[in-house]
């Protein structure tokens, strides 16, 4: 089942986890729209440097710092994804339980390994 993924963090530089990530979660069928500092292109999708109004997100994932999360925070929980996906080095109490408050839940985890190993 495909679920509508926003990544926040896009990079197009294949040396970062995002872009990696990015490939799996196109590889795996799942619409995925991406968020970034900068402007580029990862396996013809756009990185888009505007927060945009998005529907029915699924899944919004991480690769932000919790410094860089705060400009974020009201965005996000207006969109109403299901569940936020805190990669390896994003991970935030204050923000994951601002989301639990808002009824959004979660995760810590690693977007390539859930992936991976069929749990995403």
């Amino acid at each position: 089942m495909s679920k509508k993924t926003i990544v926040i963090g896009a990079s197009d530089n294949p040396e970062r986890d995002v872009y990696g990530a990015i490939l799996s979660l196109q590889k795996h069928g799942h619409e995925v729209i991406l968020f970034g500092k900068r402007s580029g292109t990862v396996n013809g999708l756009d990185i888009i440097k505007e927060k945009q109004p998005v529907e029915n997100v699924h899944t919004v994932t991480l690769y932000i710092n919790p410094t860089h999360q705060k400009e974020w925070y009201n965005y996000i929980i207006s969109i109403k994804p299901e569940r936020v996906i805190f990669n390896p080095g994003a991970e935030n109490e204050e923000f994951e339980q601002l989301l639990e408050t808002n009824h959004i839940e979660a995760l810590q985890a690693c977007t390539k390994v859930m992936l991976s190993i069929g749990n995403y």
